[in-house]
């Protein structure tokens, strides 16, 4: 297949990035501005910017619907499959700038060669795996079915795993996987300890009592004086 058919004059698939993020990279056409009328006034505004995910998920996929156009023998989206995507991604494979030894290349399994090799050019693990990502999300978003979705077939999963398990031993680098970081509820805990100490009621009349020691709630308090209460909060 001749690599500058795929995608027609608006895809360049050889301006594929290597990333988590990256992607099939498109030229796209500037939104068009909506104009409102209100009143006796005329304003208009122009639509919220997509984002850079929402952008690269539409260059994907218009380049995924150009490729299926240019196939041959051309295919329908209704009739793509899992097998049809790995084809896909393996045509991308020449558009790839990461270096990926083969067995017999007396590099093989270093991350840092001291010197260039022959060893192919190839789209890196992380790329093809956020691009099958987005196109799975495009797909269902474009009116697809996700029991059909072929971007979430098994024989696609198979495959990005296998990518992955070789490069990381022809590279020599571990691919691992990001842990979800745990959400971590703290509960502080307010305790109030309350000291009462309450004096004894005088004996025999109102003005005179005898300082003595008591206890109330479990608290001993000394009272000198009569009828007195103090309440101490800690918190």
């Amino acid at each position: 297949m001749d690599p500058a058919s795929v995608g027609g004059a608006a895809t360049d698939p050889s301006s594929i990035n290597e990333g988590p993020s990256s992607g099939v990279v498109i030229a796209s056409a500037t939104p068009p501005r909506a104009s409102q009328q209100g009143g006796a006034g005329e304003s208009s505004s122009s639509p919220a910017p997509l984002s850079r995910y929402e952008s690269q998920k539409r260059r994907d996929w218009n380049t995924f619907l150009q490729y299926l156009k240019n196939h041959k023998p051309p295919l329908t989206l209704a009739r793509c499959s899992g097998a049809h995507v790995i084809e896909f991604l393996k045509y991308l494979d020449q558009f790839g700038k990461t270096k990926v030894h083969i067995t017999g290349c007396p590099y093989f399994g270093q991350p840092n060669p001291p010197v260039p090799c022959t060893c192919p050019l190839k789209q890196a693990w992380g790329s093809l795996d956020a691009l099958i990502g987005r196109l799975r999300a495009a797909y269902e978003e474009n009116g697809g079915r996700p029991e059909s979705n072929p971007f979430a077939a098994r024989a696609v999963r198979i495959y990005l795993r296998e990518v992955r398990e070789g490069q990381a031993k022809a590279r020599g680098i571990a691919y691992e996987k990001k842990k979800r970081k745990r959400s971590t509820i703290t509960t502080t805990a307010v305790g109030a300890n309350v000291s009462v100490a309450a004096a004894p009621a005088a004996d025999g009349g109102a003005g005179s009592g005898d300082g003595g020691d008591d206890s109330a709630g479990g608290t001993a308090a000394n009272a000198g004086t009569s009828t007195a209460v103090a309440t101490t909060t800690n918190v």
